[in-house]
């Protein structure tokens, strides 16, 4: 990843994060092909495509939670969202590939530990940080919404922003004691059983 002067792995992703999530909102359109602006085979491009993918998951979401939405739409919009949990599965994988890749020849101290979960999956949570962090930043431009409402969302949004600062520290720090040998990283495939028609009893069933 192409660093500015001063600014950290963790950083960087929050700059694209944030540019993935506003680039989606200027059409907020989940049928909105990804313009990905980074190049094609690199890290930043896996990045801005998975908040993408959060940020398109993030409004099918809404979408499906209305009371008046039709049961076949209903059913259909489900398994978009199956399908999108399944991209972004993937894409976080591959990212981890990126930092199994990354630090393969550094050597491991004896009293190396590994970590409660991997780089990637930390980055997922920060990509989603970056997802609410927006929303409730629009929920205080609202000028139908009551003092109350706008002073806890207030609240919330400060604590987001904390949440922020201190994961994308984190991922700095873990990402720092991978390099250096203090802490190694394995790569766990999710092997998510549901959408797997030979592990899920529903559909396998279904082939007799």
């Amino acid at each position: 990843m192409n660093q500015k002067t001063n600014t950290s792995f963790a950083e960087n992703c929050n700059i694209i994060f944030d540019r993935s999530t506003a680039d989606y909102h200027i059409n907020d359109n989940v049928d909105t092909p990804v313009s990905n602006p980074y190049q094609e085979g690199t890290v930043e491009h896996t990045l801005y495509a998975k908040n993408w993918i959060d940020a398109v998951q993030w409004h099918l979401e809404d979408i499906i939670r209305d009371p008046e939405i039709d049961p076949v739409a209903a059913l259909a919009l489900k398994r978009r969202i199956d399908r999108s949990n399944q991209d972004r599965t993937d894409m976080v994988e591959e990212l981890d590939s990126f930092f199994r890749d990354k630090y393969a020849g550094v050597e491991v101290k004896a009293d190396a530990t590994i970590n409660t979960e991997s780089p990637a999956w930390a980055l997922d949570r920060l990509s989603i940080l970056a997802l609410k962090i927006y929303h409730m930043q629009a929920e205080l431009q609202r000028t139908d919404a009551s003092p109350e409402h706008l002073a806890r969302c207030q609240a919330k949004l400060d604590v987001l922003l904390q949440q922020r600062t201190d994961l994308t520290t984190a991922i700095d720090q873990l990402l720092d004691d991978i390099a250096a040998g203090r802490k190694y990283m394995k790569v766990y495939r999710q092997m998510k059983m549901y959408n797997d028609p030979d592990t899920n009893p529903v559909l396998y069933g279904a082939k007799k």
